[in-house]
């Protein structure tokens, strides 16, 4: 199942429920680039630099376990998800032998279980012959407010306003849909839904019933 959206749409919520009870495997592709973005902060590695970033791509080594990254061996769960690494993550997504690495270790872990997997290009670039594709979105506001509460949810000082926050996704929007390499964009056959007005439990039913249509001949699913 390839899930695909802007930031703050609530992909990687989503996706993790899904997974639970669908007994897939979660792959979220946005923390592998943050992952990158962590390394090259702590190399000093400019984010322009792209050969350099190229080869820290291809070199990095990524585990994923239900709710755990793991980079190099080191857990780094916690590490990537602050605002620095996410705005470097999105610098270096644009960065075509970034992105080509990225893709090749998905793939690989995609093409050994069934998986859902959620980021800005699964459905169009990294797995088009998913038998399920959804683009989720939501409004601006609402995708800021989410992403600011997920930054305030941690119990930490949180180092960014609201409104600088805004700025920030609507750059990462702005690099993410207009890039050359693998833009955001929905699939031709992505079924496109809008979360802004839904709870988890409700965009979590809407896309099973998909599912239920699509592969499963009315299997239920608990």
């Amino acid at each position: 199942m390839a899930i695909d959206g802007p930031s703050g749409a609530g992909k990687s919520t989503i996706a993790r429920g899904l997974a639970s009870r669908l007994g897939f495997i979660y792959i979220d592709t946005g923390a592998m680039y943050r992952a990158v973005a962590l390394w090259a902060l702590r190399q000093g590695v400019d984010s322009a630099d792209m050969h350099r970033m190229e080869q820290l791509a291809v070199a990095a080594e990524i585990e994923l376990a239900p709710g755990r990254i793991s980079l190099n061996g080191e857990d780094v769960t916690e590490a990537i998800r602050t605002p620095e690494v996410s705005n470097g993550a999105s610098k270096i997504g644009v960065i075509p032998g970034v992105r080509r690495a990225m893709v090749a270790k998905q793939r690989e872990i995609g093409e050994r279980t069934s998986v859902v997997m959620e980021g800005r290009d699964i459905g169009t670039v990294v797995f088009p012959q998913a038998e399920v594709k959804v683009f989720l979105d939501a409004n601006p506001e609402e995708r800021v407010r989410r992403r600011y509460q997920e930054i305030r949810g941690k119990g930490e000082p949180v180092p960014i306003t609201e409104g600088q926050l805004a700025v920030e996704m609507r750059e990462r929007d702005e690099r993410d849909s207009n890039r050359r390499d693998a833009p955001l964009s929905q699939a031709p056959d992505a079924v496109y839904l809008d979360s802004t007005a839904l709870s988890i439990p409700e965009v979590e039913e809407a896309i099973l019933k998909i599912v239920r249509s699509r592969v499963t001949n009315g299997r239920d699913f608990s």
